[in-house]
């Protein structure tokens, strides 16, 4: 190897003279003849006479002297090269033992001639080694060192390391999924449902970093998916990873490392009708007598369970001071959890009236979210129905019935006893204005 090499740069020397002396004299030789044209007998005679091949001989003779010793001053001269980010490897018995503290990498100084550097350059790299198979559990301050096969002289920087090795043990931990880039989705569709091909994992390392291990997730990724469209797909070796409570990535192994995933795409969806809400309050003595809209259902997606309990989708519109008919542009707003809607904006067409008629209408109070470890009632006749004033376009009034109001009390984390408690309303029409009378209301509550 190594003679094939000198040999190598004997003929790049040899390659440089032709190239820069000989080739470029031989072409002034044959210029000067050229331009001497037939009297250039004189020329022949000078360079057939002995003394002229003499100093020519004796010219390139220095010339090639002198570059072939300048080039071995370089290759002979001594130089140092640095190996960055050698690879080190650990020899020791993987399946009883964990080691820490052993540098990922190390630099390497070469110290010699630049010929044998650049030798060493191309030849393959040596292996960087810490030598750990005679060691038991414990901790140790052990030598890196690099298999130099040439005559270089070497450093290894860092040259030593404080190495702990620990016992290898195994714990079985439950395979958890996490779905990566979901937003980047489309967004009428969702992930319904992934299974990956184990469901089981073991996990091997050092006792105390086991001890941390929370769970264990197949992190599967979307983008890695075929197709943007609904229908199942296969994902192949997908990467496991080991985390703390906090989060934080725990540096064990795990068997297997990767595991094949199905992911199952939908696209679930649901018609609701739109429900328009006034916001606002209108002009003093007017009422709103009609709403119509330009599209009176819509169609929205997102997963099965947001789907479920969305009855309708609201649109608000802010009527503040209206006092004529008016036309609006309303952009839909997506409510939690709903990804996508089939139109992104809809007319609404408000009608008012200054004709107002109003009406009282006695209503029964309904009981909210207590536990239902209790029971609620009343105290008084009063305290069970309350009247409700009701006011709108008489068109609107005159319809109406206390079936269309519900007055409610709010029982969220009340418990046995005895409370005045404030009295809420609503109703089905949001065309008219609602005023419950009593403001409050005495509600016993007692154990089931």
């Amino acid at each position: 190897m190594r003679k094939m090499n000198n040999s190598n740069i004997f003929s790049k020397i040899w390659s440089f003279i032709d190239k820069r002396i000989i080739v470029p004299i031989t072409k002034f030789i044959v210029f000067l003849t050229d331009k001497a044209g037939t009297s250039s007998k004189w020329l022949e005679n000078w360079l057939s006479k002995k003394n002229t091949l003499l100093f020519i001989s004796l010219f390139l003779a220095l010339v090639v002297f002198i570059v072939i010793d300048q080039k071995i001053i370089i290759f002979t001269e001594s130089s140092a090269e640095v190996l960055k980010k050698q690879s080190v490897t650990a020899i020791y018995n993987e399946e009883a033992y964990v080691v820490e503290g052993l540098p990922e990498t190390v630099d390497i100084t070469l110290i010699g001639s630049k010929t044998d550097l650049y030798i060493a350059k191309q030849s393959p790299i040596s292996d960087v080694e810490v030598d750990l198979s005679g060691y038991k559990e414990g901790t140790y301050k052990v030598d890196i060192t690099y298999n130099n096969v040439s005559s270089l002289e070497y450093s290894v920087n860092p040259s030593f390391a404080t190495v702990t090795i620990y016992p290898k043990i195994s714990k079985s931990k439950t395979l958890t999924i996490d779905v990566l880039n979901q937003d980047n989705l489309d967004s009428t569709l969702v992930v319904s449902s992934v299974t990956a091909s184990t469901d089981n994992v073991v996990i091997k390392g050092a006792e105390y970093k086991l001890n941390k291990v929370a769970t264990v997730k197949a992190l599967v990724d979307v983008n890695n998916l075929v197709k943007q469209e609904a229908g199942t797909y296969s994902l192949k070796e997908v990467p496991l990873k080991a985390y703390d409570e906090e989060g934080n990535v725990v540096d064990v192994q795990i068997v297997p490392s990767k595991v094949d995933a199905e992911v199952v795409i939908a696209s679930p969806s649901k018609e609701v009708p739109v429900k328009v809400i006034p916001t606002g309050t209108i002009a003093f003595g007017w009422a709103i007598s009609s709403i119509s809209t330009s599209e009176t259902k819509v169609t929205i997606y997102g997963s099965k369970e947001v789907l479920q309990n969305t009855e309708y989708l609201p649109v608000e519109v802010d009527v503040s001071s209206l006092q004529e008919n008016k036309e609006f542009k309303v952009e839909l707003v997506k409510p939690n959890g709903i990804k996508a809607i089939s139109v992104d904006s809809i007319n609404v067409s408000i009608a008012v009236t200054d004709k107002i008629k109003e009406k009282n209408l006695d209503v029964n109070i309904d009981v909210r979210n207590l536990s239902d470890k209790y029971i609620a009632q009343g105290v008084t006749a009063n305290d069970i129905v309350v009247p409700v004033n009701v006011k709108g376009a008489p068109t609107v009034i005159e319809s109406l019935t206390s079936t269309d109001v519900t007055a409610y009390v709010d029982l969220k984390d009340y418990t046995e006893g005895t409370y005045e408690v404030e009295v809420n309303v609503e109703g089905t029409d949001p065309k008219v204005s609602y005023t419950v009378k009593t403001k409050k209301v005495k509600i016993k509550i007692t154990k089931k």
